[in-house]
């Protein structure tokens, strides 16, 4: 599963990810491990008496009614005598249910249904013992209108025209709301899939379609093949008025399924697919096994996910696979392609080796995460793609750093939690924690060692260790230590440069090992096994496992780099004189080292582990023809000193006009609209540039934006092109009222609901506070439709934390109904996790105290804990700040 994207300012969601509470039934009970896996126990939920083997469902939607019947046969295998089946069900009602044993006629039972817990108890007049049975099941559901089970999005077509798609969601736990079944990871089974459709629309399951029969009713019986041994939450249904593109790679057919006439749009996500597929044959040592992988694109948005990684039909919404020349920048173009890598990687890791309980989501999205990396940067190298990992590893920091956190690998008893582990945690510190064990093991052991855990556990359940062991076997010696440290307990490791003498030519550091941290500085700090990789400055890199503290010796003098590559996942404090040397000879590094210094020395002086001018410097050092990719770096940096003096124009005044000097000699040399010949970084740089001087208010961009929008009125494509929505977004937050009510008419003639959500979405990005409440207002209709009205809400909170948060509080039924059942505690908390005002602290608290459970509010305690550091940065850092631009 690929996380939502913002459609603002990102930088906060990894403080803010969370899930809805759910009831139990009982506590949570351990359970053999899956295919005699080397534990002996794995979390369960349900009586581990009963194992489904396959199901055979039918399904027949009824879309206008927002109502589904089904009938399900599952082939089970009773393993202890039980007078009773309890399996998972939500929003389901219960028809006729029987039971079979071989040839013997079916014997009726009844049904009884817990809400609270999510299932259902099946009872029969006499006892089962052990063996195969056939479990009949008739019942209806309910599709809902956001992504939870089965689930409807309204849109307008190409031609204006109101029309309804239906797809399915099942990841975590929704699976339930489909059909009644076994759902957790553990219980793999086999599925045969049909549906009762209206004949002109086209269905999509997770394999191609066997047949289809004409009903009486004028309707069609469409039947997918049989699917491979998966687990309940990979099994997919789509059906619309929907267009499919194909194309080949090697046997497997390769398909792209969107609305009518959207194909051509989805052809970067065909075309990479296709590219993308052999390579991971290949990686992997194990080929694809379905006969085809499609890519479906889905109208509107979640709030909680952008794409799910169902076995051979990956679902994704339109925002994160179509791409419009009209309006797609050049950072989403990269991210669709990336998201299509992530999900594709899913289907080995997560669908043909899955996690035995939620304890280990991270193998799933962690190992996702860092493979779409690895395979871009492989087949896309002008992208740069492993420089992005600094960034992804800075976001978990910023969760990580606080003792709010969690271990990679975090203990999940109940359901309740299982959402709240999609976190920045699980995908990118995942995916850094990776990096550095495949940097010790070596590129060939890592891949040999993957490939005997893939083919090793096919079609089955693992935990965690399953993959050290099967790393180390192939020749990493020493990684299980490494991995445990760092996937066991949270936290990041700070390795402090205590001395460095050079002597003959050679430098010999003395490291101390302590913790990184925010919120808890005083506390005995956690142990790692450090992989450390150091060097000087044109020397040869020298590697140690750093265990407390100790001392290394590098070839050269002068200065020196501790987490050369940036793979450590670690923070380095340098004395003084080195930061020195290094910002002194900034652009002799490595372009990835530039990065994860710029973000190492930041991160420690907000800290207060060294002053904030150490790092300013270093900004304030790299030169206008620098790297693109680390010249798009700088804007992030200065835009985070101008929030430090936020209600204090005259401050921020200040730090927009450096910003611009600093800056705006840039823009100038790139321009603001792209060049022939120019290099691959370009686009990614101007966009960030004209984004953060807009926000900041430097007069030259606010005015060439205003220009832009006005051209408008003569000419409607004026503002075509990958900047367009940037354009649009810094006229939307110096809006006027003429200009928010010219926008909010644009994004209702928008002639495609993918450009249309994305205006609509603007409307709550003004400063204007009336205007603010006015965008809120708007959310509450059904002008925006069903799934963008959370995302204007969003839009105002971002700017407006309180005011939103107000908003929501007052309207908390309405606002819920926007957005899905995984989003509903982490919502709040997205709202004003971006605040620094310490009220909000207490309005998060009181909402989390009366609303959610001790599991569920966990995502709000993360909220409160970055709100607090937050202020208190604040009080201590802006006016360090402000001394060191009056110097400037």
């Amino acid at each position: 599963m690929s996380l939502a994207s913002s459609p603002f300012k990102a930088a906060v969601l990894a403080l803010c990810l969370g899930t809805a509470p759910l009831a139990l039934a009982q506590p949570p009970a351990p359970m053999p491990a899956p295919g005699g896996g080397p534990a002996d126990t794995v979390t369960t939920q349900l009586p581990r008496n009963v194992i489904p083997t396959h199901y055979a469902i039918t399904v027949t939607p009824d879309a206008p009614k927002l109502t589904f019947t089904g009938q399900v046969t599952i082939e089970i295998m009773v393993t202890k005598a039980t007078d009773s089946i309890t399996l998972n069900a939500a929003d389901l009602t219960f028809g006729k249910v029987s039971i079979a044993r071989g040839k013997m006629a079916a014997t009726e039972g009844t049904a009884t249904v817990d809400a609270a817990a999510q299932t259902a108890t099946l009872r029969f007049p006499q006892a089962l013992t052990p063996g195969r049975y056939s479990l009949f099941i008739d019942y209806a559901g309910v599709i809902n209108t956001q992504a939870n089970g089965l689930f409807a999005l309204d849109y307008k077509d190409n031609a204006g025209q109101d029309k309804r798609a239906l797809f399915t969601q099942f990841e975590a736990p929704d699976a339930r709301r489909f059909v009644p079944s076994w759902d957790e990871p553990s219980y793999k089974a086999t599925f045969d899939l049909s549906a009762v459709i209206p004949s002109d629309q086209l269905a999509v399951g997770n394999m191609p379609v066997k047949s289809k029969t004409a009903t009486a009713t004028g309707k069609t019986l469409v039947t997918f093949g049989t699917t491979p041994k998966m687990s309940s939450y990979l099994l997919f249904f789509g059906l619309g008025e929907l267009d499919r593109a194909t194309k080949m790679s090697g046997a497997t057919e390769i398909g792209v399924v969107t609305g009518k006439g959207n194909t051509g749009k989805a052809q970067l996500a065909l075309d990479g697919a296709v590219e993308i597929l052999p390579w991971f044959n290949d990686y992997f040592g194990t080929p694809y096994p379905l006969p085809k992988l499609d890519n479906v694109a889905g109208p509107g948005q979640s709030q909680f996910f952008s794409a799910m990684e169902n076995w051979g039909a990956i679902f994704t919404f339109e925002r994160a696979l179509l791409v419009d020349p009209k309006f797609t920048s050049e950072a989403t173009t990269r991210r669709i392609y990336e998201t299509v890598a992530h999900e594709m990687a899913h289907q080995w890791f997560g669908d043909l080796v899955t996690m035995a309980w939620w304890d280990d989501l991270w193998l799933n999205e962690g190992f996702a995460s860092w493979m779409a990396t690895k395979v871009t940067d492989k087949l896309k190298p002008q992208w740069e793609m492993l420089l992005t990992r600094v960034g992804g590893k800075e976001a978990a920091m910023a969760l990580d750093a606080f003792a709010t956190t969690h271990p990679v690998v975090q203990k999940i008893t109940t359901v309740d939690e299982v959402n709240q582990a999609f976190d920045a945690i699980a995908y990118q510190k995942g995916e850094a924690v990776i990096t550095m064990l495949e940097s010790y093991a070596g590129e060939d052991v890592w891949r040999t060692g993957i490939r005997a855990y893939m083919q090793k556990h096919a079609y089955g359940n693992t935990l965690t260790d399953d993959l050290w062991r099967a790393v180390e076997g192939a020749g990493a010696q020493g990684l299980v230590t490494i991995a445990h440290d760092f996937t066991s307990q949270p936290g990041i490791p700070l390795v402090t440069v205590e001395s460095a003498q050079c002597k003959g030519g050679m430098t010999t550091l003395s490291l101390k090992q302590g913790e990184f941290s925010r919120d808890a500085k005083g506390k005995t700090p956690l142990r790692w096994h450090v992989p450390v990789m150091a060097q000087t400055i044109g020397g040869a890199a020298q590697r140690m496992i750093l265990n407390g503290s100790g001392t290394m010796t590098l070839p050269g003098c002068g200065g020196y780099v501790v987490n050369t590559g940036q793979a450590g996942y670690y923070r380095t404090l340098y004395p003084a004189d080195n930061l020195s040397a290094l910002t002194g000879s900034f652009t002799k590094l490595p372009a990835i080292d530039q990065l994860g210094l710029l973000a190492d020395n930041w991160a420690l002086g907000i800290a207060g582990y060294q002053p904030i001018a150490r790092p300013l410097d270093m900004i304030a050092a790299v030169p206008a023809d620098a790297s693109p990719a680390v010249l798009a770096a700088l804007p992030g940096y200065l835009q985070g000193a101008y929030f430090m003096f936020e209600g204090k124009p005259d401050m921020e005044a200040k730090v927009s006009a450096y910003a611009s000097a600093k800056l705006t000699p840039v823009l100038a040399a790139i321009g603001y609209d792209a060049k022939p010949g120019e290099g691959p970084q370009v686009p990614l740089l101007r966009q960030t540039l004209v984004d953060t001087l807009g926000a900041m208010g430097d007069r030259t961009v606010v005015a060439e934006a205003g220009r832009r929008f006005a051209a408008l009125a003569n000419d409607p494509a004026a503002l075509d092109g990958p900047l367009k929505n940037v354009w649009l977004g810094i006229v939307a937050t110096n809006a006027d009222q003429a200009t928010w009510d010219r926008l909010r008419a644009m994004a209702n003639a928008a002639p495609t609901a993918l450009e249309k959500s994305q205006l609509f979405a603007l409307l709550g990005e003004a400063k204007d506070p009336k205007l603010a409440q006015q965008a809120l207002d708007l959310a509450l209709t059904d002008e925006p439709g069903k799934t963008t009205s959370a995302a204007i809400i969003a839009s105002v909170g971002y700017t407006h934390s309180m005011l939103a948060v107000d908003f929501v509080l007052a309207h908390r039924a309405q606002y819920e109904a926007m957005i899905d059942v995984s989003a509903r505690s982490q919502a709040l908390a997205r709202l004003g996790g971006s605040s620094a005002d310490l009220a909000m602290v207490t309005k998060l608290d009181a909402y989390a105290t009366q609303y959610l459970t001790p599991e569920s509010r966990k995502v709000v305690d993360r909220a409160i804990a970055a709100i607090k550091a937050r202020a208190e940065t604040r009080a201590r850092i802006a006016p360090d700040i402000a001394t060191w631009l009056a110097k400037k």
